[in-house]
């Protein structure tokens, strides 16, 4: 089967903030080789998520840690992952496993869609699939690429690109692998929920009581990580960008309160006022001055999940100084994590949370956009904090 593709192609490398300029429009026709094993998905939902942003840049470190930070390629999208840059049998096996996976792609994204056309004996026509599709109407999923089957019938189907996105390797390769490749990561950098849940729970390990901050708290882990912290007994106060969020905050995701950061001239003296017993557990989107803030006013043995670095991402000059002197007397653990560290508890998070979604104890925010012509500015708006919960965009409607 043969089908004309749209899709959303890099123009250049970005460097600071993102604009509806930096990306086109392009078409090509895709037909999956015969014998091969392909499956051509037509793309429902697409995840849009900030981290690509540091793909796109010319320069990043992130860019040679793992093939899902690689550097995107201007042009035709090609990921530019250094093979030839680090040596040894765990970069063999690494760059066996991921190769056919990750080079020569779209930009990629989580995402919901249907197949169309299908090599693989598991999966017929009309299946309704989760996984890593990409910015674009069709996508050739490849050989050695888990796409989950989707029942949607208690839950919208919109869920499995958001909350309940699904990783995109198959977890027999990474038990495989992972012993010989540390630095193996999967596509899975994208999903919000699993994201908030290791990070709440895996790295934050909340007791009952204990009060909590989430930055980018209506964003599309924070709005989540409020709800589990609030299901967990804690307290817990959000901050956001506008009235608007705030209010959503306190009222419809049931956070015991929320500010607006922008009014905020001393964010020390904010958070000292609204943690006047001090902060146990960070979760951090953002860095930059709002983490110096949080260190500040945590309570001895806090924990700081360091999820993303929002504010830093397009400006080099935004850079966190957490007061030294406090996390060693304190005792704070600071800890940067990948939702890949905790694909183990995939099983017990998506339990979980569906669970809660379909008992109405947890909401997933969801902004939707329409049109794979309108990726770019689902995009850029990130950036501009246009976003409430999870940036999706709807590329096509689920027939039948």
């Amino acid at each position: 089967m043969e089908v004309v593709n749209k899709y959303v192609s890099l123009k250049h490398h970005v460097n600071g903030y993102p604009s509806e300029s930096d990306f086109e429009l392009a078409t090509t026709p895709l037909q999956p080789a015969p014998g091969s094993g392909e499956v051509i998905v037509k793309n429902l939902y697409l995840s849009i998520d900030p981290y690509q942003l540091n793909r796109m840049k010319r320069y990043s470190s992130s860019h040679t840690t793992c093939p899902a930070a690689a550097q995107i390629e201007p042009g035709q999208a090609r990921v530019a992952w250094p093979l030839t840059s680090r040596s040894g049998n765990a970069f063999v096996a690494w760059s066996q496993l991921t190769t056919s996976l990750f080079l020569l792609q779209r930009i990629n994204a989580n995402g919901v869609g249907r197949v169309v056309s299908s090599g693989r004996a598991e999966l017929e026509e009309g299946d309704v699939v989760a996984g890593m599709l990409g910015w674009e109407q069709y996508t050739v999923v490849r050989p050695g690429t888990v796409l989950m089957k989707v029942d949607a019938k208690d839950l919208p189907l919109s869920c499995y690109a958001s909350v309940l996105g699904e990783y995109s390797l198959d977890l027999h390769h990474i038990k495989e692998h992972k012993k010989d490749a540390p630095n193996l990561l999967t596509t899975a950098t994208g999903t919000s929920g699993l994201t908030a849940f290791a990070g709440f729970y895996d790295v934050c390990k909340p007791k009952k009581g204990e009060k909590v901050f989430v930055s980018a708290a209506s964003g599309s882990v924070g709005s989540l990580v409020g709800q589990y912290a609030k299901l967990s007994g804690c307290y817990v106060v959000g901050c956001a960008g506008s009235k608007q969020k705030v209010d959503l905050l306190k009222g419809k995701l049931g956070f015991d309160d929320a500010f607006n950061y922008k009014e905020e001239a001393d964010l020390k003296s904010a958070l000292r006022r609204y943690f006047p017993e001090g902060i146990d557990i960070y979760f951090d989107n953002v860095g930059a001055a709002m983490l110096e803030a949080a260190v500040a006013n945590m309570n001895s043995f806090g924990r700081v999940a360091m999820c993303g670095a929002i504010s830093e991402y397009t400006n080099a000059g935004e850079r966190a100084a957490p007061d030294l002197i406090d996390i060693i007397y304190k005792r704070i653990t600071l800890r940067g994590f990948l939702v890949l560290d905790h694909l183990h508890l995939h099983e017990q998070f998506s339990a979980a949370t569906s669970d809660h979604l379909r008992r109405g104890r947890m909401i997933s925010l969801e902004d939707v956009s329409v049109g794979i012509e309108s990726v770019p500015t689902a995009f850029v708006g990130l950036f501009r904090g246009d976003n409430v919960g999870k940036k999706l965009v709807r590329v096509g409607e689920l027939e039948g």
